[in-house]
């Protein structure tokens, strides 16, 4: 509500207010990973649904946190973290699924991404594409330690941010249209030591730089390029949410302990 005692109005297309959602917000690509997410917190209640974006909110261990889902690419997660961040949220953990570039990262495991190689144009609109795509630390360090605490296999390394399934991943389209350089993308990028590819990462990493947010990225692996084994596993998004979730309640502590001690950021040794 606002100081009139009328109601706050509600952004355009996430179709949410100041005050719906706490500072801290999970991002699927997928609706439908919205109500997932939200069966692994102790309570949870739709907010909205409208085209991709569907928000949900609701309560684990005392912390409140919220879920929106963002569409396939970047401009979609544009929309959708441009207009969360309007209404207060501040940090923001990507959820999602990806294709593994190294050989040894396993179908089933998550990979937290440390930054992203920018190959996506939403980000483009907003800077230069030298402005690099980085996770903040703190988000990636509980996103860590959440893995570990749940016992989850995962891999911390670069993703490769794309815009097109078909073009940007060498994934032939039923056409057969290949050009050349199709042929050495992939291997490319497992040299360049990226750990997966994925299509929302970098334009969040890059807001987050811009705007002054935090964000971060865990991904659940459907499948490995080097390998060729593509297993879709719906217990591997399950762990993803359930680490991203986790790193949200160790985020929130560690943001309480910060500010009790006055200080803008939190180290192990506060």
């Amino acid at each position: 509500m606002t100081s009139t005692g009328t109601p706050a109005p509600r952004k355009a297309h996430v179709l949410v207010a100041k005050g719906d959602l706490p500072r801290y917000a999970l991002l699927p690509g997928d609706p439908a990973r919205v109500p997932l997410i939200g069966r692994g917190w102790a309570s949870y209640e739709e907010v909205s649904n409208n085209r991709e974006f569907r928000v949900g909110r609701g309560m684990l261990d005392g912390v409140a946190l919220g879920a929106c889902s963002t569409g396939i690419g970047g401009p979609s997660t544009d929309i959708a973290a441009v207009e969360l961040h309007d209404v207060g949220v501040d940090t923001f953990i990507r959820v999602g699924t990806c294709a593994a570039l190294q050989p040894d990262i396993a179908c089933g495991s998550l990979v937290i991404s440390s930054g992203a190689l920018r190959r996506s144009g939403a980000a483009d609109a907003y800077v230069d594409a030298g402005y690099p795509a980085i996770a903040d630390h703190a988000v990636t360090l509980a996103l860590i330690e959440a893995a570990e605490s749940l016992g989850a296999t995962y891999t911390v390394g670069i993703s490769a941010s794309v815009d097109s399934f078909f073009a940007g991943q060498d994934n032939p389209p039923p056409t057969g249209y290949r050009p050349s350089h199709f042929s050495t993308l992939i291997d490319d990028l497992r040299q360049q030591r990226v750990a997966n590819v994925e299509m929302e990462a970098a334009t969040l990493f890059v807001l987050a730089g811009l705007m002054g947010f935090r964000a971060g990225c865990v991904c659940a692996v459907a499948s490995n390029r080097a390998t060729r084994e593509r297993r879709p596993s719906e217990a591997s998004v399950e762990m993803c949410a359930a680490v991203a979730s986790k790193a949200v309640v160790l985020l929130a502590k560690r943001d309480a302990t910060a500010a009790l001690a006055g200080k803008r950021f939190w180290h192990p040794g506060l």
